[in-house]
């Protein structure tokens, strides 16, 4: 009956949300930070990518270290990396919005120098993000307990994997409590397996040890009461 009653009285804001609210948060309220979305898109026609770098600003290209031009935008915040096939990769949107109109504005550069792109094929590849229970995690019992779904080898690395079926995505979890989520497409998917994946991790919430007692001295109070 406790997990239920945590289900239902889960909460799970947005950072800028939070922010908003301004009130206390309690044990059953999540903060979800999102802090990086890749999308992609392909303009229908192939990219000089030499021209591209001689020709747009904040654009860089060197062909031997990698076979893209990289190209930035201040407005929304984010990365193109554009491809002679004519795909584009952009990452570090902070909402799904700002990747669409990153994506529309990317094109539009290659529409002014001349090239005929076309908006087309724009999906969502991963989001990722995090959040934080705030209570520390007995790691070792949720891998013995859901090894099917889990890895975890801590001389590699601190944080247990844990792959979610529905919705399809990844968690890194770590003893503090603390979440990263990576896989997601869209955002409400990260909504939705945080309000599954809190009520598991309470099950293994790390209990603080009970306060120990100053030892009694008997033998001492025995000599006071014997001198008295």
């Amino acid at each position: 009956m406790a997990t239920s009653r945590q289900e239902s009285q889960l909460q799970i804001v947005d950072a800028h949300q939070a922010l908003q609210v301004g009130d206390e948060w309690s044990s059953e309220r999540l903060v979800l930070h999102v802090k990086n979305i890749v999308g992609t898109i392909d303009v229908k026609t192939p990219l000089d990518l030499k021209t591209i770098a001689l020709h747009a600003r904040n654009a860089e290209y060197n062909p031997k270290k990698f076979a893209a031009v990289i190209m930035r935008l201040r407005d929304p915040k984010t990365t193109a990396l554009m491809f002679s096939s004519g795909k584009i990769v952009i990452t570090g949107a902070s909402t799904e919005a700002n990747c669409r109109l990153a994506a529309r504005k990317y094109c539009r550069v290659l529409q002014k120098l001349n090239f005929p792109a076309q908006y087309d094929m724009f999906k969502i590849c991963n989001i990722m993000g995090t959040s934080d229970v705030r209570f520390p995690i007995r790691l070792e019992g949720l891998l013995n307990d859901h090894s099917r779904f889990c890895t975890y080898e801590p001389e590699l690395f601190s944080g247990l994997i844990f792959k979610l079926v529905d919705p399809k995505l990844t968690f890194l979890i770590f003893v503090s409590g603390k979440l990263v989520i990576c896989g997601a497409k869209a955002t409400h998917d990260m909504h939705t397996a945080l309000e599954k994946m809190y009520p598991l991790l309470l099950g293994y919430r790390k209990m603080a040890p009970a306060p120990s007692l100053e030892p009694v001295d008997f033998q001492e109070d025995a000599d006071t009461d014997h001198q008295h």
